[in-house]
């Protein structure tokens, strides 16, 4: 079979590129070796959120007594939390097989492995084409100190369907994933210690942000290590023991049921045929220009393998990008500077652009504007008055640097500062415009009187 189009993987980058190939015109062929989504939509984003909102749920009954609510009988039934997520995968991974045919998309089911030529080979069958996108994405990361037995020391694909809900677990990395799985767990009544190698937790967000969420999590009984290093483990009797270097340089054991290792990702790109086509690889990613292509003509490639953000948007982005480049479009490269990051444990974290200390490591002269949300009557009416609103502003400029939030429902929020940043606005443009009241997005517009010293509610 030829093609114009091959997409080499179904995860958010490949079956969006695959979608937006085929309305251009393109004769498009996607090739998936295990589910239609990836990933993203059977192993991550999207089962993970649905866990979650049973956590949330859960949390709720809690605290019914806080609402003026009394719950007599509840309780959870943590085998049907997992099936209730795996459903919800499920349906997901049908829709984007519904988006395949609507779209004339040939679904190829395999392992495909690239060729020279523009070619790959599924499993012994061959199919060519002009264009050939790889979006492999990846996989759990292993250290040598944590190899995962998928028992005892699991990544996030088995934490999300434990058989039976652990009494202790030690998370290891505490990044989106390692965060969101402590916060799900420790919600469903398991004890948690997160150990984190970094000073602190959520290490990639404002600093502000990581000792707003480790107090938030200390609160709810989380324990929390940072500046800390898992040396080896023990899986050898019933459960698991792990031999923890502290930030003293004391090394002490932490025993539990099991261990969750969310210390990143691998890129999935060993033996897809990468040095047979003659693909340059560094540092684990492959390298593309700004419209994707490799050093290969007519090969490309975007999302996880790629050296930008591994996140599920950027892929899809990318491979949106690459495809109406192929067409022709005029198009301009995408804002590595501009992307969002989420992460929704409770309270959620959403950010963009420069952390403060970034923006102070560049030596730019900054405005810096922070409200909390226990000044906010929607997050008070909520129950919800952890976090805050922190934007930075260029003091000349007025140029919106970065924007960084935690609280309830705060990756519904961070779009307005990266459509506002896209946009070029500035701060005052922010305060001219109207924000509804009672909202918790309020709080963007209050953070940005703050600081331009205008700030009302404070």
């Amino acid at each position: 079979m030829k093609y114009d189009i091959i997409v080499l993987g179904s995860g958010p980058g490949g079956y969006v590129t695959a979608i937006r190939a085929s309305q251009l015109g393109f004769k498009t062929a996607i090739v998936e070796k295990e589910n239609l989504g990836g990933v993203c939509l059977n192993w991550g984003c999207i089962p993970t959120k649905a866990l979650l909102k049973s956590a949330q749920v859960f949390e709720y009954l809690k605290h019914a007594g806080d609402y003026g609510l009394s719950v007599k009988d509840y309780d959870k039934d943590f085998d049907a939390v997992v099936k209730r997520s795996r459903g919800v995968a499920d349906g997901m991974s049908k829709g984007v097989q519904f988006l395949m045919k609507k779209n004339k998309i040939d679904v190829i089911e395999g392992f495909g492995k690239l060729k020279p030529g523009k070619k790959i080979d599924v499993d012994g069958k061959e199919y060519s084409a002009d264009n050939i996108i790889i979006a492999t994405g990846a996989r759990s990361r292993e250290l040598p100190s944590l190899p995962q037995d998928g028992k005892k020391v699991i990544g996030y694909r088995e934490a999300m369907t434990l058989a039976k809900q652990p009494k202790k677990m030690i998370v290891v990395g505490s990044g989106a994933i390692g965060v969101e799985f402590a916060y799900f767990y420790n919600s469903m009544g398991t004890e948690v210690i997160i150990v984190e190698y970094l000073p602190n937790i959520v290490p990639v967000e404002d600093e502000d942000v990581s000792k707003q969420l480790e107090r938030s999590f200390k609160k709810s009984g989380i324990k929390i290590m940072t500046s800390s290093e898992v040396t080896k483990v023990d899986t050898s009797g019933n459960g698991v023991k792990a031999t923890v270097k502290t930030k003293k340089g004391e090394e002490i054991i932490l025993e539990a049921d099991i261990i969750l290792s969310a210390v990143g990702i691998k890129s999935n790109i060993e033996n897809i045929g990468l040095e047979d086509v003659g693909i340059v690889v560094d540092r684990d990613k492959i390298l593309v220009n700004d419209f994707y292509q490799t050093n290969i003509p007519g090969y490309y490639a975007i999302g996880d393998v790629t050296p930008g953000q591994a996140l599920a948007h950027v892929a899809s982005a990318e491979g949106i990008l690459c495809v109406e480049k192929l067409a022709g479009q005029h198009v301009e490269a995408l804002d590595y500077g501009n992307i969002p990051g989420c992460t929704y444990c409770s309270p959620e974290i959403a950010s963009v652009g420069l952390t403060e200390k970034q923006a102070k490591d560049k030596g730019l002269d900054i405005k810096v504007g922070k409200f909390p949300f226990s000044a906010s009557g929607k997050a008070s009416a909520s129950g919800a008055k952890d976090g805050f609103v922190k934007v930075i502003f260029d003091a000349k400029y007025g140029e919106w640097l970065g924007c960084h939030m935690i609280g309830a429902g705060v990756t519904d929020m961070i779009a307005e500062a990266v459509l506002g940043r896209k946009l070029e606005t500035t701060g005052h443009e922010v305060l001219k415009t109207v924000h509804p009241h009672p909202t918790m997005s309020e709080a963007v517009m209050e953070a940005v009187a703050d600081a331009y010293d205008e700030v009302i509610h404070l």
